[in-house]
């Protein structure tokens, strides 16, 4: 199996190009929402975040192909993916001023102590599940690698926004086709949500079983193109339909042991031999606010572990997309696998301890953690 073979920064437009959703996310902080009167609004998407990470803690060169809304709402997440650095590729549509086209809405609030935090959707009539096939011209995007015009280095999507729609992940894998033509590194967040898959395949008229089966053979297809991957053992197993433990037990048993998503990586490159890298990260939830944290690679067959640390959460939300883009940061950078790792861990971990879904934190700070640094003033 060969290494990932990662193009030169020099000619490239693009050190990362996202493919997904943009969304907002509304959250009410510690308030429950039947109690909330006031909430904060972060623009998000699990695709966007790892493209803002990566531009404004990582300093690359990111971009972000999405739909988008001609409205204020629309606009308003236009001037977050403007701050955040990111280059944008929308497919637009008009909204009729009464039911849509709309962006998305998730709400989300932050639990507190035994209170878990909830998230639930309104993606009712959302433009995102709209793109298709078609909707970006791919190889203006991505150039041409014979030619030496090579304008991204790597291509990541993922589960959630492939679920929106059977066009949605019919463009991922248009969109990867291209990537790998243009000789880009392609990676994808299995993200497996039950219940996006669910919705999408009620409205065909099929049940919960059959969607778990189509979903799995929709990722599967999807996967077959991939170079990195990223999802934990239930991803493996729900969403590409993989035999492993009792994801339940597992979670029961309440450690942070890597054995469970070790054991299942023969399973995923017996199926997907295009695989060269598998990470996760590892979380052990004692309260909202407390959790064991840590995280593992598997890479050309060897197996890393990042270190445990114990987590003081103010907002959990993004940890794991703030975990790939360290990780996808290492890689790019020509990093080890386990400095890769590291930083995906350190990255992941402070994002948890901002508000919101993306990074607020410098690079010096992730390294700094990364290499074993505390929490100890800086002055």
């Amino acid at each position: 199996m060969a290494l990932l073979q990662i193009p030169a920064a020099g000619g490239a437009a693009h050190d990362l190009l996202a493919l997904g959703a943009l969304v907002t996310r509304l959250d009410p902080g510690v308030v429950p929402f039947s109690e909330a009167n006031e909430y904060l609004l972060h623009v998000s998407g699990g695709e966007y975040n790892v493209a803002a990470n990566l531009s404004t803690c990582f300093r690359q060169r990111t971009a972000i192909a999405s739909a988008m809304v001609n409205y204020p709402i629309g606009r308003r997440i236009e001037y977050a993916v403007q701050k955040a650095g990111i280059s944008p590729y929308y497919q637009r549509f008009d909204h009729d001023g009464v039911r849509g086209p709309n962006m998305a809405i998730v709400w989300s609030d932050r639990g507190q102590g035994v209170r878990a935090p909830v998230v639930f959707y309104n993606r009712s009539n959302e433009a995102a599940q709209r793109l298709k096939p078609g909707s970006f011209d791919w190889k203006a995007i991505f150039g041409d690698e014979s030619s030496g015009n090579q304008r991204v280095r790597w291509f990541h999507s993922g589960g959630i926004f492939s679920a929106l729609s059977p066009t949605t992940s019919d463009l991922v894998i248009e969109a990867m086709e291209a990537a790998k033509k243009a000789g880009a590194v392609v990676s994808f967040d299995l993200n497996y949500r039950a219940k996006l898959w669910a919705v999408a395949a009620a409205e065909q008229g099929l049940t919960p079983a059959q969607a778990e089966e189509g979903a799995a053979k929709t990722l599967r297809r999807i996967v077959s193109h991939v170079d990195v991957l990223v999802g934990n053992e239930e991803d493996l197993q729900k969403g590409l339909g993989l035999k492993g433990q009792d994801v339940e037990s597992s979670r029961s048993a309440g450690k942070l042991d890597p054995s469970a998503f070790f054991g299942m990586i023969e399973n995923v490159v017996e199926d997907f031999p295009n695989i060269k890298a598998v990470a996760t990260t590892l979380r052990e939830v004692h309260s909202t606010n407390r959790h064991s944290w840590s995280a593992v690679l598997w890479y050309d067959g060897k197996c890393f572990e990042a270190p445990r640390t114990e987590l003081d959460v103010y907002d959990r939300v993004g940890g794991g997309d703030g975990f790939a883009a360290g990780l996808f940061y290492g890689l790019l950078s020509g990093k080890s696998p386990e400095e890769s790792l590291r930083l995906g861990w350190a990255h992941g971990a402070l994002l948890t301890s901002t508000p919101g879904d993306t990074s607020m934190v410098s690079l010096e700070q992730v390294e700094a953690f990364a290499k074993g640094g505390s929490a100890r003033i800086q002055r």
